[in-house]
């Protein structure tokens, strides 16, 4: 299944979604619609609130509160987006100029701020304390993740283990606690609603482990980024790691080198390297085994079209281009 055909499982829910987020994004401030609408609608294939709809409906929930929920989820996810951009000084977000080279830093931090409160009030109106404890508990550890990041940024001796714990916080929460709070809605046993969350999170980190392959081997066109950025930020993802401890020493020099300073002045030399030591090969068998523990997680619910959906989310983590 191609990701079309993975969402055309819940083509209608994904309908109102989309609806409902922009009805939510009404203010008298007219800068933060205008931001607002820029990023929300620039092209992303709203992955986490898929999830969530997918999750709900596996478990065969009727209701219409996973819409809500869904739209939480994005307008997180998208607030997250607002202050990394900012963070890491990126100026393509999504095939687009991003938010902050347009309108400037501070009015993208102002609108990510706006987001996350909107969110809360959004959730609320859910009232289910246990959906508000999940995303509450899930944006906490996102800002921890981004913390954590930026403490290994321009750290070459950061380990695969520091480097997943990172992208755990960053990237895979926010999968989990989508899943996860798509899964509450349906009321079901307490083993039940664990199997989404740990299904989430490993989906979540198959997906981060495939875009820093796609930093090497992408291309901007089909990304939406510039290639080359996370190297260009210093950021020491399981690619460099895994070269650092296999490549020759003048190679791993020069890597621990452009850590070091960040830049992208030797990253034709670094990319070669990369996939010359067979690190890309390593981190896509990576997150092959994290696609296989996400679809073993959920092998016991009843098959569905939605279950074979998440399923194929898991394939579609690994085999993607962008």
């Amino acid at each position: 299944m191609d990701f079309k055909a993975i969402s055309a499982a819940v083509d209608d829910d994904f309908l109102k979604v989309n609806d409902f987020i922009f009805k939510q994004l009404h203010t008298h401030v007219p800068l933060i619609k205008e931001i607002g609408n820029y990023i929300i609608d620039s092209g992303g294939k709203r992955l986490r609130p898929l999830v969530c709809l997918l999750s709900a409906r596996a478990l065969g929930y009727q209701g219409d509160q996973h819409i809500e929920v869904a739209a939480v989820v994005e307008f997180l996810h998208t607030a997250t987006l607002l202050h990394d951009d900012v963070v890491d000084e990126s100026s393509l977000r999504r095939g687009k100029a991003s938010a902050n080279e347009v309108w400037g830093n501070a009015p993208s931090v102002l609108v990510g701020d706006f987001l996350i409160s909107r969110s809360f009030q959004m959730v609320v109106n859910v009232g289910n304390m246990k959906i508000l404890k999940i995303l509450s508990n899930a944006t906490n550890l996102i800002a921890e993740g981004e913390v954590l990041q930026l403490v290994n940024c321009k750290n070459p001796d950061t380990s695969e283990d520091q480097y997943m714990e990172v992208i755990r916080y960053k990237t895979a929460k926010m999968f989990e606690a989508s899943a996860q709070s798509g899964a509450v809605l349906a009321q079901p046993d307490s083993a039940t609603e664990q199997a989404f969350a740990t299904y989430a999170d490993h989906l979540g980190c198959a997906f981060q482990l495939v875009d820093d392959v796609l930093d090497y081997n992408g291309s901007a066109d089909t990304m939406g980024k510039n290639v080359g950025d996370d190297l260009a930020e210093g950021k020491p993802t399981l690619p460099l790691i895994y070269a650092l401890q296999h490549a020759s020493e003048s190679e791993k020099q020069l890597i621990r080198s452009a850590i070091l300073t960040g830049g992208l002045e030797n990253i034709d030399a670094i990319t070669n390297t990369v996939k010359e030591c067979g690190a890309l090969e390593y981190t896509i068998q990576k997150a092959r085994e994290k696609a296989g523990l996400a679809k073993q997680a959920i092998d016991d619910v009843s098959d569905s079209i939605y279950k074979e959906a998440l399923m194929a989310l898991c394939d579609l983590a690994v085999q993607r281009n962008h």
